[in-house]
């Protein structure tokens, strides 16, 4: 039977752990009077929302929005998620560092949608 070490161990716990932090990119839409938060999944480039709503006699929900058009998986890549510094813009620029493409993605029709990627 196979032994580890305890420091061996803790030190594979942590990697571990470490990496499965690191599976997505959030950021903030710039639009200043709109609390939505975008993520990216780092590998997959999957899109998802979520923003604060209002609900009568509760403190409120989390409204999420899931991947629409062009939102949804891509090849995969190292994905990023970059805001504009417009204060009006409500979306965001989906990046892929590893091969430079980037496009647009926002909500639309409660999806998260996105352009064709471009370079």
């Amino acid at each position: 039977m196979l032994r580890l070490h305890p420091a061996a161990m803790a030190a594979f716990v942590l990697v571990a752990t470490a990496a499965r932090a690191d599976n997505y990119d959030f950021v903030p839409a710039p639009q200043v009077d709109l609390n939505r938060i975008y993520r990216v999944e780092r590998v997959t480039g999957e899109m998802g929302a979520c923003q604060y709503g209002l609900k009568e006699a509760s403190i409120g929900v989390t409204l999420c929005y899931p991947a629409g058009e062009g939102g949804g998986p891509q090849p995969p890549g190292d994905y990023r998620l970059v805001a504009s510094k417009h204060d009006r813009e409500g979306g965001v620029f989906r990046v892929n560092d590893k091969t430079g493409e980037m496009n647009i993605c926002y909500v639309f029709n409660e999806k998260v949608v996105c352009t064709p990627p471009a370079k």
